[in-house]
C-alpha cells in the first residue's frame, strides 16, 4: 500500500512507514535546494543530481532524473529487495509539474562508498590493504553472480553504484543504481560476459581515479586487481551451476557440494540425477534456493537480523556455548533452548553495553563478532582463555574508541586525513580485521557443536 498526495502539480507516492517528505520544496531543482533537512554523505559518483535528507537520524537519498528513469528504476529496485537481493530500499516517486521526476531511496545505515571504505583502511604510500581490496572484489563477484543467477543483467556496476557493509571480516555489496538494469528469463553466457566486460572496466577506471585522487605511485595495479572480478565470479558462477558426475559408490559428493553451497550462503532447492548408461554413473545437478542459508538459520533461532558472515559467526559463537554447557551437564541441549540462554546471558549483555558515544560506529551484530575474534586473539596473546566479560572490555578500551563512526559517514569525516585518524583506523583495523581470510562455519543444527576457530585461519 502507498500514500498519495497531489498539490499543484505535485504527486508524491511512498511506502508506508516512511515520511510523507511533504515539508520538501519540491517546487525547486534538487541542486538549488538549501539548509533544513539537508545532510552532505560521502558518495560515489553520480550522473544525476542527488541530495540527502534526514528525518529523525533516518537519511533518505533523494535522485533527480526523467520520469520514465524513475518510474522504471523505483520498479527494478522494489523487485529487486523482493528477490532478496541486497539493495537499497526503494521508498517512493515524486512527479512534479515542470521538472524532472524525484526517486526516494533509504540510506543504507552502516554502508560505505568504495572510496570510504579504502580511505579509512589505506596504509601510508600505498592504495590500501590489499586484501581489502580484494575482499571488495569478492563482495562485487558475489553480488553480480546473484544478480546474474535471477536473470538479471546490470548492465552498470562499477564501484560508485554499490554501498559496502562489514559482514564479519568481509564486504557485502549492495545495489544502488540500476538504471541501465534488464530483466530476462535466463541470461545467455554472452549477457554474462558482456556485465562482466563492462564491470572489469568500470571498476578499473575507479580504482584509477582514487589512485590519482590520492597521488600514488605505488600499490596494487587497479587493471590487474579488476582482472580478478572474472576469475571470482567463474568460481562462484561454477559452484552454483555446474553439473557433477558421480558414481554409484561417491554419494559424499551429493553432501560435498551440498555444504560448499551452504558455505557459499546458498540453500538447495532440489538435487536433480540424471542416468549416463549402464555403468550407474550420474550426472548431479543442484537447484539452489535464495541465498542467506545462514542468516535464516540464525534468525530461526533468535530472532536476529545479520547479514550471512555475521550470522555464520554468531552461529559459531552460539553452538560453542552450547557444547560447553552440554558438557559441563552432561545431558543434551536442545537448539532452541541454548540459543534461548546465548541471547539472554552471552548476546544481550555485550550489545547492551557498548558505550552511546561508540553505537553509531559499527553494527551491533559486527560488534558483536569483532568482540569474539577479540577474545580469540586475546586468549592466545596471555596464553588462557579470555572471558568474554574481559574481552568485551578491552575491545571497548582500545578498538572500538578508535574506530571511525560508519553509520552515518558525513563529508566532513572523509574529509580528516592527519596522522592521528590513519593510526587510529589502522590500530583498529590490526586488532579486529586480522580475522578476514574467512569465518569458522557453523555446523547443521543436528551436527552437535561447532569447534573452536581455527587460529591459522588469518
Amino acid at each position: 500500500m502507498s500514500t498519495q498526495r497531489m498539490a499543484e502539480g505535485l504527486r508524491l507516492r511512498t511506502r508506508p512507514e516512511h515520511p510523507d517528505f511533504l515539508d520538501l520544496p519540491w517546487s525547486q531543482p534538487l541542486d538549488e535546494w538549501e539548509g533544513g533537512r539537508l545532510v552532505e554523505v560521502a558518495r560515489g559518483v553520480h550522473r544525476h543530481v542527488v541530495v540527502f535528507v534526514d528525518y529523525d537520524g533516518a537519511l533518505y537519498a533523494l535522485k533527480e532524473l526523467p520520469s520514465h528513469l524513475a518510474q522504471r528504476e523505483f520498479g527494478l529496485l522494489r523487485r529487486l529487495q523482493m528477490e532478496r537481493i541486497p539493495v537499497v530500499e526503494a521508498v517512493g516517486v515524486v512527479e512534479r509539474r515542470g521538472l524532472d521526476d524525484v526517486l526516494i531511496t533509504r540510506f543504507l545505515d552502516y554502508s560505505l562508498p568504495y572510496r570510504t571504505v579504502l580511505l579509512h583502511q589505506r596504509r601510508r604510500g600505498e592504495l590500501d590493504d590489499r586484501g581489502l581490496t580484494e575482499r571488495l572484489l569478492d563482495a562485487l563477484a558475489m553480488l553480480l553472480a546473484r544478480l546474474h543467477l535471477i536473470g538479471f543483467a546490470w548492465g552498470d556496476c562499477s564501484l560508485s553504484n554499490v554501498l559496502f557493509r562489514r559482514d564479519a571480516g568481509a564486504l557485502t555489496a549492495y545495489v544502488v543504481d540500476v538504471e541501465t538494469g534488464e530483466w530476462h528469463e535466463e541470461l545467455t553466457d554472452g549477457q554474462r560476459e558482456n556485465d562482466l566486460a563492462i564491470t572489469e572496466e568500470n571498476v578499473a577506471g575507479g580504482l584509477l581515479d582514487l589512485q590519482a585522487e590520492l597521488g600514488l605511485d605505488t600499490g596494487p595495479d587497479p587493471v590487474e586487481l579488476a582482472s580478478e572480478i572474472r576469475r571470482r565470479y567463474g568460481r562462484i558462477w561454477s559452484e552454483l551451476t555446474d553439473v557433477e558426475e558421480i558414481g554409484a559408490d561417491e554419494r559424499y559428493k551429493i553432501n560435498r557440494r551440498v555444504r560448499r553451497l551452504n558455505e557459499l550462503g546458498f540453500d538447495v532447492d532440489e538435487i536433480e540425477f540424471v542416468g549416463q548408461g549402464e555403468d550407474g554413473r550420474l550426472r548431479m545437478r543442484a537447484v539452489v534456493a535464495e541465498p542467506g542459508h545462514h542468516a535464516r538459520r540464525l534468525h530461526s533461532l533468535t530472532g536476529l537480523q545479520a547479514q550471512e558472515n555475521q550470522a555464520r559467526s554468531l552461529l559459531n559463537d552460539l553452538f560453542n556455548f552450547k557444547a560447553s554447557r552440554e558438557r559441563r551437564t552432561g545431558s543434551s541441549m536442545p537448539d532452541q533452548v541454548a540459543a534461548h540462554l546465548w541471547l539472554s546471558q552471552v548476546f544481550e549483555p555485550v550489545v547492551e553495553a557498548i558505550p552511546p558515544e561508540h553505537a553509531d560506529k559499527l553494527e551491533p551484530v559486527e560488534v558483536f563478532h569483532e568482540i569474539i575474534e577479540h577474545k580469540w586473539f586475546l586468549s592466545e596473546r596471555v596464553g588462557r582463555d579470555v572471558g568474554v566479560h574481559e574481552a568485551t572490555a578491552d575491545y571497548f578500551a582500545r578498538v572500538l574508541v578508535q574506530a571511525p563512526s560508519e553509520r552515518r559517514v558525513l563529508l566532513a569525516d572523509v574529509g580528516r586525513d592527519d596522522d592521528a585518524v590513519d593510526d587510529a583506523v589502522d590500530d583498529a583495523g590490526d586488532d579486529a580485521g586480522d580475522a578476514a581470510g574467512g569465518v569458522p562455519e557453523a555446523p547443521d543444527a543436528t551436527a552437535g557443536a561447532a569447534e573452536a576457530p581455527d587460529p591459522a585461519r588469518a
